[in-house]
Parts: structure tokens; C-alpha cells; sequence
């Protein structure tokens, strides 16, 4: 079991430009959203509240299991590369590519409430506002004329009747590398299972949505002539991940044209089921 990942040596990238907000206009601006799904600190001791500590570890540990391998695919950072950030959310894995020398990163999201707490953490970060837009649209009716190098697929194909289009989408903005996180369907055949999400808040449509399994991943990816890789899971605390102990969610990385055989690969047990194999795993299902 790895140790906790040491804090991001990336930070010397983010260019800073815009004028500061200051601490107490920062807070009320925080306040004034119900909710946030993720933790960022500011300046002055001022932060989001995100008050479960297994959410917050979550992220942390999200970090650690698929970005950093993204960036030890490109050499240690993103500098020159233009991201595209599908369901950005409130920005965090967009702040996360600028940090690590994104050149641009474009934001989709669904949800006005979201677009407008990642401007406002891009604002408070004081990002260079030439380096990020942040766009509140359906990405299937989005115009996108491709220039993306990285495209970040983050809680989206498990939120969604329509992957086929999504990755005719992806690929079509000519990006070499895509990162995957979604929930997944322990199968080992190529197959969809149809679900029904319990909350429908932050997606569209009926909440009927399509769970791809590891295979499905892989073969929709190399219908559009990419590689892919299941990552290995590498965990150092499990709070909030019990869905990736499971086997019940993965994240992957799909190449055209990179190099993958230094990512480390899941390799999933032939005939001991997870709940044999990780028996306490079984303690809070």
C-alpha cells in the first residue's frame, strides 16, 4: 500500500494575473451556494465547506490514482496542452491541469451553479483568465472545432444514455490522450447495463443512463484508435472509495499515439470474486 501522495510539486505554473478578492467578500461569495462537492483552499485561511471528511480524502485519493498517472504519461506535466474538462463541475480538475502547466481548458457543464463556483475559484486562484473558459452547455449540442490535446472525462459516461456519441465527441477533438472515471460494471464481457440514477439533480433527461463495463470502455475507445488502460487501483486510505474497492468503478486512460506500458494495469482476479478476495470491503455494504 502506497503512502499519501506528496503535495503537488506543479503549483510554480500558474500564472497569476487577476486582481485578489478579498478574504471577507471571497467568504460570503462561498456562502452564498448551498452546497460544494469539493474542497479548495484560498488564501487567509478562507475555504469551501465541505464538511465529510471521506469526500474530501476522496478526491485526494482520485488525484493520486488517475491525474498523477496522467501526468506521468506526458512527462510530468501538462505545459503546452489544451484540456478539455467535460462535467467540470465547481473546476476542480480544471484548476488541477492549470496547475500542472495547462496552456487552455475549457469547461462544459450542465449546471449554471457549478459554472459559477469554478469562475469564482479561478477568480479567488487569480488564474490568468486567458488560460480557462468555463461554459454552462449541453457538450452533445456544443460546437467544438477540436485543438484539445487532453480531454477529461470525469463522472460522465455513467451519467449518460449516450456513449457511442460521447466518444465520437471525444475523439473528434483530436485529443491524444482521455481520462475516464466512471462507475463501471463488473462484467467481463463487453456490455452496457441499464440503470437508473436515485438522484438527478446534476444530469439531464429521465436519469436512465448506461453502465459500461471495463471491455465496453476499451472497445468503444479503440473503435476510435485508442489504447486503453484500466488503472490499477492504488490506495492509501479508502474513505469515500469503497465504490472503487468494489470493482463497481475504474478510471482509464485511452491513448492515440503516447506510450502506455509504464501505467500500471488493473489485473482482476479470475475466480476469487472481490468480496473473497477483500473481505473488508464487506464491512459497510
Amino acid at each position: 500500500m502506497r503512502a499519501s501522495p506528496p503535495a503537488s510539486p506543479r503549483a510554480p505554473f500558474a500564472v497569476h494575473y487577476a486582481p485578489r478578492v478579498q478574504a471577507e467578500e471571497l467568504r460570503a461569495r462561498i456562502a452564498a451556494f448551498p452546497r460544494w462537492n469539493y474542497r479548495f483552499e484560498f488564501d487567509d485561511g478562507v475555504s469551501t465547506p465541505v464538511g465529510d471528511r471521506a469526500r474530501v480524502n476522496r478526491n485526494r485519493e482520485r488525484r493520486a490514482y488517475f491525474f498523477e498517472r496522467l501526468l506521468t504519461v506526458t512527462g510530468g506535466s501538462l505545459r503546452g496542452r489544451r484540456v478539455l474538462d467535460l462535467g467540470c463541475g465547481a473546476g476542480f480538475w480544471a484548476l488541477a491541469a492549470i496547475e500542472a502547466g495547462a496552456e487552455f481548458v475549457l469547461g462544459l457543464d450542465s449546471k449554471r451553479e457549478y459554472i459559477e463556483q469554478a469562475e469564482l475559484v479561478f477568480e479567488a486562484k487569480q488564474v490568468d483568465d486567458a488560460r480557462y473558459r468555463f461554459q454552462c452547455d449541453d457538450f452533445f449540442a456544443t460546437k467544438l472545432d477540436g485543438g484539445f490535446d487532453t480531454v477529461l472525462c470525469l463522472g460522465v459516461l455513467d451519467r449518460i444514455d449516450r456513449p457511442v456519441e460521447l466518444f465520437e465527441l471525444m475523439s473528434g477533438t483530436g485529443a491524444e490522450l482521455i481520462v475516464i472515471d466512471s462507475d463501471v460494471s463488473r462484467a467481463r464481457s463487453s456490455l452496457f447495463e441499464v440503470s437508473h440514477l436515485y438522484r438527478t439533480r446534476d444530469v439531464s433527461g429521465d436519469g436512465m443512463v448506461l453502465i459500461p463495463s471495463r471491455q465496453a470502455v476499451a472497445e468503444l475507445a479503440a473503435r476510435h484508435d485508442f489504447e486503453t488502460v484500466a488503472l490499477a487501483l492504488d490506495v492509501a486510505d479508502y474513505s469515500g472509495m469503497d465504490d472503487y474497492r468494489r470493482e463497481r468503478r475504474c478510471a482509464f486512460i485511452c491513448s492515440r499515439g503516447r506510450e502506455l506500458g509504464g501505467v500500471p494495469a488493473e489485473v482482476r482476479g479470475r475466480v476469487l470474486p472481490w468480496w473473497v478476495r477483500d473481505p473488508r470491503a464487506l464491512i459497510d455494504v
